[in-house]
């Protein structure tokens, strides 16, 4: 007798720096979202595949659940309430090294939104000295939400992968495989690229510079031999470029080479990156430049 193939979409919510994009990474096995200890890291709704045996799960993860004041982070928070539709499971991740507070009961009425059960994904357990905490905090989120199941993980370590997937697959339907079975994202290369460069970006710098950085890929050339890409890291003020580039050029330098190293690795080719940096100030309230970097057109172009 045939095993039951269960497929289905389930979508990754949950505040900023909760560690979605790194549960993302973990579930489907290899990197598709960028991964940095920064709020708003992820920018858009990444999806990631991951096909066994027996299932097929489209994973979404969304933008950290905030307040949308400026155009850009209601672009962002547009992103999680459009992750909310027609979902099977909801994966509500909340980080347990951090108090249960007010931010948290705000950012549980998003799922509130949801008819698909929602699981709560204790992440980050491998930081708790006591890991009895645990579940005095369950019993807190329990108070304000009746989550269909409670996970604790660490996405970082990959620890409780195995559980949290048996309690995806179990409550999806039976359903077809919606992609090949080496589908594994729905990212262009291109944007997947920018992305490289920006997470490089939010590693190398600090002060405000993240969120004043976009990256665009203007040009791509590929031949047998070599893929050459040539991108632009966008910043609002001249004294962010100048951090950016950094003594003599040796930050951007940094940029390039880890950026460079991890594109090879996940495209397999060899790559020659080629980085410029470029004051756009204002570019966040700038609806033609926001959307020229959408994955989906991606451009490079602006309102110039």
């Amino acid at each position: 007798m045939n095993k039951t193939f269960r497929s289905g979409f389930v979508s990754i919510i949950g505040r900023p720096n909760a560690g979605k994009s790194t549960l993302l990474n973990a579930l489907v096995g290899q990197k598709v979202a960028i991964v940095a200890d920064k709020p708003q890291t992820t920018r858009t709704s990444i999806q990631g595949v991951l096909t066994t045996p027996d299932a097929q799960v489209v994973f979404l993860d969304t933008p950290g659940i905030h307040k949308g004041d400026s155009p850009l982070n209601k672009r962002l928070m547009d992103a999680v309430r459009a992750s909310l539709e027609e979902r099977d499971v909801l994966l509500y991740v909340a980080d347990a090294h951090r108090a249960f507070g007010d931010e948290d009961r705000k950012a549980l009425d998003v799922a509130r939104k949801t008819s698909a059960p929602v699981v709560l994904v204790l992440n980050k357990v491998d930081l708790l000295k006591d890991k009895a905490v645990l579940l005095p905090l369950i019993e807190q989120y329990k108070a304000i939400f009746e989550f269909a199941d409670y996970v604790p993980v660490s996405a970082v370590r990959k620890l409780g992968m195995d559980e949290l997937l048996k309690i995806i697959v179990d409550r999806l339907p039976e359903g077809p495989s919606y992609f090949p079975e080496d589908h594994v994202t729905d990212q262009p290369e291109r944007f997947l690229a920018a992305e490289l460069v920006r997470e490089k970006v939010l590693l190398a710098t600090r002060q405000e510079v993240p969120h004043s950085t976009t990256v665009t890929v203007e040009k791509w050339e590929e031949t047998p031999r070599i893929t050459t890409i040539y991108a632009t890291i966008h910043v609002e003020r001249d004294g962010q470029k100048a951090i950016v580039i950094g003594a003599k050029g040796a930050t951007l330098k940094q940029i390039g080479t880890l950026a460079r190293q991890e594109m090879e690795r996940i495209f397999g080719v060899k790559i020659f990156l080629d980085l410029h940096v470029r004051v756009q100030p204002g570019w966040r309230e700038k609806a033609a430049f926001l959307n020229a970097l959408d994955w989906r057109t991606m451009t490079g172009e602006d309102d110039h």
